[in-house]
């Protein structure tokens, strides 16, 4: 029941109509769903008693008092036709790419919009990276080196692609080859925020976008705490990088201790406000991390490098691979080391880019994979 121009199933209409309506109210649609033994084509035909009898089961769960009017009134073929001619990606509950590990969380997103390619992605070994939008400098750097430590691996790197955090976050992930989930708080026809749209499109080509949200709806305040969940329910393990008292990066360590996940924290400058949260979860039993070692240890992990495919390289690339196989280097160093010109060692270095043999950053050359 996935992907693009595929509506065939007659479900997935029910599954869009539903997903449009009581947007804010997850946890009731995800119970409900399982109350009707997970047939998304019941929940249509609800009558009173059915609900009645709901109320009794889950008598903790707020329900909505217009729930029967709205779905008897929902014009399920209408919203489907539309969603058609917005050809958006899609996966439900039911698909079998549906992230497993989603399921285990209570409020469960019925199905997921995307963007990108969800093969490949490995949903065994996943970490969320939040922090706070106002990042310091140095939180940034600890993020940048701790990722850096995963080059090459198995892992998958998830957030929300807000500004701070987040973005960098996801812009170290795909410096290190490694694949990224951004979880947003709008429907996919809104890039936001929008020094991000670089990012969001960088994420599409190499990662994937996930939003619960309809695709025309628009980035609402209470729509971020409400995707923390799915981020942190992506998640093996959860890592803060900065976070106030009041934020929505302790809204994600609540969430995170709830779905029974690992939380991990990186310590900070004790006078920087937005540090003020990492002590008070280190204090009350976050795992302290300040490398990638930690991380692998708290999770008790190992990585595996990604194999690449052999490339049959030319004799200045073999000499090429070779130099920056020894250390990084500029290109300038590159100039001096060999015997080729401005010009056409450019265009050497651009194509072992795009074959996927070297990456450039901060103006030095450095071997991407094996």
């Amino acid at each position: 029941m996935q992907g693009k121009f595929n509506f065939s199933n007659d479900k997935n209409k029910f599954y869009i109509a539903l997903n449009s309506v009581f947007i804010n109210n997850p946890l009731f649609k995800a119970k409900i769903f399982e109350f009707f033994d997970y047939d998304i084509e019941k929940i249509f035909y609800t009558t009173k008693n059915d609900l009645d009898e709901f109320f009794e089961t889950y008598e903790n769960i707020s329900t909505p008092k217009n729930f029967l009017s709205v779905i008897n009134s929902l014009k399920v073929d209408e919203i489907f036709e539309k969603a058609k001619q917005e050809n958006q990606n899609f996966i439900t509950f039911e698909d079998e790419k549906y992230p497993k590990i989603l399921k285990n969380i209570e409020d469960f997103p019925l199905m997921l919009y995307y963007k990108g390619n969800l093969d490949n992605i490995n949903f065994d070994k996943t970490l969320a990276v939040v922090g706070s939008r106002n990042a310091s400098e140095s939180a940034k750097l600890n993020v940048k080196n701790i990722i850096q430590g995963f080059i090459n691996t198995d892992i998958t790197i998830i957030s929300g692609l807000a500004s701070g955090i987040d973005a960098e976050a996801h812009k170290n992930a795909l410096l290190n080859n490694l694949k990224t989930i951004a979880v947003i708080g709008s429907g996919l026809k809104y890039k936001y925020p929008s020094q991000n749209k670089d990012l969001y499109n960088k994420i599409e080509e190499k990662g994937v976008i996930f939003s619960e949200y309809p695709y025309e709806l628009a980035p609402m305040p209470q729509n971020f705490p409400q995707r923390n969940r799915i981020v942190t329910g992506l998640s093996k393990g959860v890592i803060i990088a900065e976070a106030r008292i009041k934020s929505g990066a302790m809204i994600s360590a609540r969430l995170t201790l709830e779905q029974g996940k690992e939380l991990m924290c990186i310590p900070g400058n004790i006078s920087n406000p937005n540090t003020e949260g990492i002590y008070h979860l280190i204090k009350n039993g976050a795992a302290i991390i300040t490398n990638t070692n930690d991380i692998l240890n708290t999770m008790n992990w190992e990585i595996k490098t990604q194999n690449k495919a052999k490339i049959n390289l030319k004799d200045n690339e073999k000499e090429i691979y070779e130099l920056i196989s020894i250390e990084e280097i500029s290109f300038e160093g590159l100039k001096q080391k060999l015997d080729v010109g401005i010009n056409e060692l450019m265009m050497i270095l651009t194509e072992m880019e795009l074959k996927g043999l070297i990456i450039q950053k901060n103006g030095l050359y450095y071997i991407l994979g094996n």
